[in-house]
């Protein structure tokens, strides 16, 4: 009832017509409350304000304005209190209280929602697909081991592919008595590498000139992020 006749263009209860109340654009609010140009009143009364800052009656009729026609809880607050310390002894100061605590708590709850602004929602859709993107990653990550896993255990214990020797030309018994049995080269050795402080896959594959791939073949085993120094790898 309180919000209702002061919106109308009533005095606060338990105040008389006053000097401040009779200022040209205090008046010139009201009648645009009267007519619900909400906004236009806003802007009189604190053009009143401006003639005369002391004026109780304007603090309290934007107070009200802001706590329900042109919401701004802030605001809102900030009009009650300066009424209050203008006219302390007000009849109505417990109901302005309960008001400014009501304001207080729609502030609160305002301030704890999350602020839905165009560039916070691009900055959220960017770390979604980043988010999408990492986690593609690790997938492929988890495929490439699964299947490195699969493979080794499908294949017999030191299985390796031994290349077809070239078979000798037949000799002669005479060309084998002048040229005894040419022994066979030994079998070349797999190159390895032993991981020191600070390399990566990629460092490694580029020093020995192979590519990434061909390496983490050689080294079903090798999580690439949880390399050790001192580690030795197989180079392809």
């Amino acid at each position: 009832m309180c919000l209702a006749a002061v919106l109308c263009g009533c005095a606060p209860p338990g105040q008389d017509q006053s000097d401040d109340e009779k200022e040209p654009h205090f008046v010139l609010g009201e009648s645009r409350v009267n007519a619900m140009d909400y906004q236009g009143a806003v802007e009189a009364f604190e053009e009143s304000l401006e003639v005369d800052p002391h004026s109780a009656a304007a603090h309290y009729q934007l107070a009200m304005l802001f706590d329900s026609k042109v919401p701004d809880p802030a605001a809102a607050i900030y009009h009650y209190q300066e009424y209050l310390k203008l006219d302390p002894n007000a009849e109505n100061a417990d109901l302005i209280r309960q008001r400014i605590y009501v304001c207080k708590q729609r502030l609160a709850a305002d301030v704890m929602q999350l602020p839905s602004t165009p560039a916070m929602a691009q900055q959220l859709e960017s770390l979604t697909e980043e988010n999408r993107r990492l986690q593609d990653e690790v997938d492929k990550w988890r495929a490439w081991y699964q299947s490195q896993q699969a493979a080794k255990t499908n294949l017999p214990d030191n299985a390796a592919v031994q290349p077809t020797p070239t078979p000798l030309p037949a000799q002669s018994p005479a060309a084998a008595a002048n040229h005894p049995e040419t022994p066979s080269a030994p079998a070349a050795r797999p190159r390895t590498h032993t991981v020191v402080a600070g390399e990566t896959p990629i460092s490694i594959a580029r020093k020995y000139g192979v590519g990434l791939d061909a390496l983490l073949a050689a080294n079903p085993g090798l999580n690439p992020r949880h390399m050790r120094v001192g580690q030795v790898l197989n180079l392809p």
